[in-house]
C-alpha cells in the first residue's frame, strides 16, 4: 500500500503548488477574490437551494418541510443574485451571508436533535449549528469585517494548505526513493 501511496507523491506536489497560486493571486487581487467568492457562493447557494427545496418533498428527511423550503428558498435568491449581480452582492454579501449562516445553523440544530438516536456524533452536527451561527451574528455585529479581509484570510488559508502538500508530496517522494 505504501509503495502506491508514495507513487502519487507527484500528485501532492502539483495540487499544493497550484494552491499556493491561487493564494498569491488572491493577495495580489484582493477585489476579484472577493468577485470570484461571491460567484462561488452564489452557485453553491442555487445548488443547495434546489436541493433542499428537492429534499422538502421527500418524506423521509428528518427536518421539517416548512424550514427545508424557507432554506432553499433563500438559498436559491441569494445563488441567483450572487450570480447576476456579483458587484452589488458583494457589498450585501455580509448581510445576506449572515442571514443565509443563522437559517443554515439552526437547520442543522434542529437535524441534530431529530437524528441524535440515530447517528452517533451528532453534537458535531450541532456544533457545526452554533458555528454557523455565531458566524452569522458576527456578520450582523461587524459588518465592517469586511470582503476583503475575507479574501485576504482564503488566500493565507489556500498559501498554507498548499505548502503543506508541497511537504506531504516530497516526504511521499522521500519514501518512495527508499522503497526502490
Amino acid at each position: 500500500m505504501m509503495t502506491g501511496v508514495s507513487r502519487s507523491w507527484w500528485v501532492f506536489l502539483v495540487y499544493g503548488i497550484v494552491a499556493v497560486l491561487c493564494g498569491i493571486v488572491m493577495f495580489l487581487w484582493p477585489g476579484k477574490t472577493v468577485l470570484a467568492l461571491v460567484w462561488t457562493f452564489g452557485v453553491l447557494s442555487l445548488a443547495d437551494g434546489v436541493v433542499s427545496l428537492v429534499s422538502a418533498m421527500r418524506r423521509s428527511v428528518a427536518l421539517p418541510g416548512w424550514l427545508l423550503v424557507l432554506y432553499g428558498l433563500i438559498s436559491i435568491a441569494f445563488g441567483v443574485l450572487a450570480i447576476m449581480q456579483p458587484q452589488a452582492m458583494a457589498s450585501a454579501l455580509l448581510w445576506v451571508l449572515a442571514l443565509w449562516l443563522v437559517i443554515a445553523g439552526l437547520a442543522r440544530i434542529v437535524f441534530a436533535i431529530q437524528v441524535r438516536k440515530i447517528v452517533q456524533g451528532e453534537w458535531l452536527l450541532a456544533l457545526s449549528g452554533l458555528l454557523a451561527i455565531a458566524l452569522g451574528v458576527l456578520f450582523f455585529a461587524r459588518p465592517g469585517v469586511g470582503l476583503v479581509t475575507i479574501a485576504l484570510w482564503a488566500a493565507i488559508g489556500a498559501i498554507a494548505y498548499g505548502l503543506v502538500q508541497i511537504v506531504a508530496g516530497f516526504r511521499l517522494r522521500r519514501v518512495q526513493t527508499q522503497l526502490i
